[in-house]
């Protein structure tokens, strides 16, 4: 078996895949929507979401009334 040189990028057609890519979107993703769309619980996705951290993924937060929605950050141009 040999390991995916990309260690960044979850496997393609994975529901980690599928929550990237919902965090990616210029709004973002509430986690209703992260849940909804993966079939996982709420500390699940949250647990995932601490995954992508721990491989480089800058996530953050912007919270508007009782809705708080989740995004990857900008990357800072060089």
């Amino acid at each position: 078996m040999t390991k995916n040189a990309d260690t960044k990028t979850p496997r393609e057609g994975s529901k980690a895949a599928a929550l990237l890519e919902m965090l990616q979107r210029k709004d973002g993703a509430t986690l209703d929507e992260m849940t909804e769309r993966t079939g996982w619980q709420p500390h699940t996705v949250r647990a995932a979401m601490t995954g992508l951290r721990k491989k480089g993924h800058v996530i953050e937060k912007r919270t508007s009334g009782n809705t708080t929605v989740w995004f990857i950050a900008a990357k800072a141009d060089a």
